[in-house]
């Protein structure tokens, strides 16, 4: 059985993503839809495919009649499935105020719709599976996110800044943050209104003018209410994130992990993001699929966080990114022409060419492959990377 295998992904066309950034990285003709992310993995909902002597096979498909590529470690720890999934993300316009639930709280919420009889393709649906979906990202270009929430002062600072949510400062003052954020995502209409339009209004000809700064929250709140087209009169109760939540700005390299149950949003540039197999998402706002605040209030972790960067991956050697959880790791593997890097794998492992071209060699098997080209190496596989044009690659495995 050859080690190596081109792998072929699934572009996803959601709303917010961008139409050149993806399509220029595989080199396809994009007719103009929104490509939002590329898949590669093994999930049920748009597993990768093989490229093998015959013609194609899914991955998923590959990995049920050949469990052992998995790799011992990787099959004790979680079965014959591959454990993570490895996406590209363009990001055009601001995603949906979201979070992830832990392992046990997907396998309740996953077994409580099946009960129901909610179909796995109904858009009402709230957990697509029963895993969790820690993630960490690793941005391509200036990206710019919301993640957790800030500590309780700088809050109050950034609500008593602005005459409209003073009252609201005085509020959470006496208030734990999980209850004063209930309180914010069951405002009615009105009370949105009493809080943001002031705002909207106030610096409308700032935004207008460029004149906000990035860090400034009521950037972001003019920029998604057009960037989404919100209407002022039904807004949307995800806008008040934006006062609450850390803005992080990233440069090229630099990343961040996302637990379980922390608030996030992307809302501008491109990434590498990996995470568990898993399509749980549980959505409080600013977006046109389905919002579940019951669920999202249940299990949201309303700590106070300083956002941890992950610093960028060291110029000239293969390197291992951090990770706090045992279902994925991501390396970051530079070459130059007719460098030549040799390992041996110990899980089901996936190469994405981000730049540049290579070769990659195993035993008998040789693929060439370009940027945004792909392939799935098979556990305890000795292979062979040979720089044909300078660039790099990302492997998505388990943490050694």
């Amino acid at each position: 059985m050859a080690g190596i295998y081109q792998l072929k992904g699934c572009i996803q066309p959601y709303a917010w993503g961008g139409k050149h950034y993806i399509a220029n990285l595989l080199n396809v003709t994009n007719n103009q839809e929104p490509y939002a992310e590329y898949w590669l993995g093994a999930h049920i909902s748009a597993p990768s495919q093989l490229l093998i002597a015959n013609g194609e096979i899914s991955l998923l498909d590959f990995l049920h009649k050949n469990p052992t590529a998995l790799g011992t470690q990787s099959r004790q720890l979680f079965g014959d499935n591959l454990p993570y999934l490895l996406k590209i993300l363009d990001v055009a316009n601001p995603l949906s105020i979201q979070l992830h639930p832990t392992k046990k709280q997907a396998e309740i919420g996953f077994a409580q719709e099946n009960a129901a009889g909610i179909p796995l393709n109904d858009p009402k649906r709230t957990y697509k599976d029963d895993n969790h979906k820690p993630e960490m990202m690793i941005a391509l270009s200036d990206f710019w996110l919301l993640h957790g929430f800030k500590t309780k002062s700088k809050i109050l600072d950034t609500l008593r800044q602005r005459t409209s949510l003073a009252d609201l400062a005085t509020k959470l003052a006496s208030q734990n943050l999980a209850d004063f954020y209930a309180d914010i995502m069951l405002a009615k209409q009105d009370q949105l209104a009493q809080w943001l339009l002031p705002i909207i209004e106030g610096q409308q000809k700032a935004y207008e003018q460029n004149q906000l700064a990035m860090q400034d929250p009521d950037y972001w709140v003019l920029y998604t209410l057009h960037a989404m087209q919100i209407s002022r009169d039904k807004l949307d109760a995800g806008l008040m994130s934006f006062y609450l939540f850390n803005i992080v700005n990233l440069q090229v390299g630099e990343g961040i992990f996302q637990a379980a149950g922390v608030p996030h949003a992307y809302l501008r540039g491109q990434n590498i993001e990996l995470m568990a197999c898993s399509d749980n998402v549980i959505r409080g706002g600013l977006t046109p699929k389905h919002v579940d605040i019951e669920q999202l209030l249940k299990i949201i972790d309303c700590s106070e966080i300083v956002p941890q960067i992950i610093a960028p991956a060291p110029k000239n050697q293969v390197y291992t990114y951090p990770t706090p959880i045992a279902d994925f790791a991501l390396s970051n593997m530079p070459y130059a022409k007719n460098t030549e890097i040799s390992d041996r794998t110990l899980n089901g492992t996936i190469l994405l060419v981000m730049t540049g071209e290579i070769t990659l060699e195993a035993a008998q098997q040789k693929l060439t492959l370009k940027q945004g080209q792909a392939a799935f190496v098979e556990a305890d596989t000795d292979y062979r990377v040979h720089g044909m044009q300078e660039g790099y690659a990302v492997f998505a495995g388990l943490p050694l």
